[in-house]
């Protein structure tokens, strides 16, 4: 997203934020991981984090349908959009991973039962988004002295509190990780056995399979991708099975300024993406291009968001809020979960058995 954009993304939540707490598909195998690990129980449930500058809102339908519709208990980790704040122009994403290891550890420690994860599973307020704000390291004005590289972010710990569970059975079970856009790749950090900004998540201890919804995978020039680069030096198949999810048939001359603005942004010569075909936010080649996959699919006609079911959304893009509405399918729709989801249940059991 160019800076204007951006603006009226960040007018968009304050406006909206009223608390503080085509259908055909074709799939490539490019890897085969095994998922038998002994005394290891894989668990059908699943966390999703949210892409940028959303929150567990607006993925609450897509949640509703993995769990009562296709047997896969799922919560969005349980954050309003606002959180992101202090992630703006390509800063360090420790404030998230934060977020995305208390809410999978909690679900573990819950034997997948979703009900047990409360909306206000964190305690973040206000003046800890401030601190964040201000101390958060990296981006596009090299806070805390950074100069774009990831590894030599300072150690900055994240306000607030993000409870861990005291159960110690939990690195004998393991659940899912489904990201959506920049939630993808954010997911692939966490699976990291790498130090990220003074802290090793290693996530792939308690994951058994991967699920990218339209995540930028490729490297692009610019700050908001040196997360991305980091994550890159990394083959997902050296962590878990791994999917990678990518819409196509939105060209980006076709489907206005949002969409050709995006994919320029997420071109990897920094050239002109109105030639590219994808999503309407991530182009094809980007969203498939998750270095190591084990599959990879490819969804004609299917959007990258629920335009439509937003507030904001024929404001931030009137032609791809007008398809939506319209009947157009997005990643989260009835319809697609299936063409996807079937990844992760053929690596685990029913929660709670």
């Amino acid at each position: 997203f160019d800076l204007p954009l951006l603006l009226v993304l960040l007018l968009l939540i304050a406006i909206s934020t009223t608390t503080t707490n085509a259908l055909s598909s074709s799939s490539t195998t490019t890897n085969s991981n095994s998922n038998v690990i002994d005394n290891i129980h894989n668990i059908k449930a699943a966390v999703l984090v949210p892409g940028f500058l959303t929150g567990a809102k607006e993925f609450e339908e897509m949640c509703d349908i993995l769990t009562n519709e296709y047997g896969i208990p799922t919560v969005a980790v349980p954050m309003p959009n606002w959180h992101w704040l202090p992630c703006l122009g390509g800063r360090s994403a420790r404030p998230m991973l934060e977020r995305i290891d208390c809410t999978v550890q909690q679900l573990i420690a819950a034997d997948g039962d979703t009900t047990q994860i409360g909306s206000q599973l964190f305690d973040y307020s206000l003046s800890d988004l401030w601190e964040d704000f201000q101390n958060n390291p990296g981006g596009v004005m090299n806070a805390g002295g950074t100069n774009g590289d990831v590894d030599s972010y300072p150690v900055v710990q994240p306000r607030g509190k993000f409870p861990l569970p005291s159960d110690t059975t939990t690195t004998k079970k393991k659940i899912a990780l489904i990201g959506h856009s920049a939630g993808g790749w954010i997911a692939r950090a966490y699976l990291s056995d790498r130090n990220y900004g003074g802290k090793v998540y290693d996530g792939k201890r308690y994951i058994h399979s991967l699920v990218t919804l339209g995540t930028p995978n490729i490297d692009a020039p610019g700050p908001a991708f040196d997360g991305i680069r980091w994550v890159n030096r990394d083959d997902a198949s050296s962590k878990v099975p791994s999917l990678a999810v990518g819409g196509t048939g939105f060209k980006g001359t076709d489907w206005g300024s949002l969409t050709e603005g995006s994919y320029t942004f997420c071109s990897s010569d920094g050239s002109d993406g109105s030639g590219f075909t994808g999503d309407g936010v991530t182009p094809i080649q980007s969203s498939l291009g998750l270095k190591g996959a084990d599959e990879t699919l490819e969804l004609p006609g299917v959007h990258h968001f629920c335009w439509n079911d937003v507030f904001g959304g024929s404001f931030v893009s009137p032609e791809l809020t007008k398809d939506h509405r319209e009947g157009a399918p997005w990643y989260g729709s009835k319809e697609i979960i299936p063409k996807w989801s079937h990844f992760i249940s053929s690596r685990t059991t029913s929660a709670n058995k």
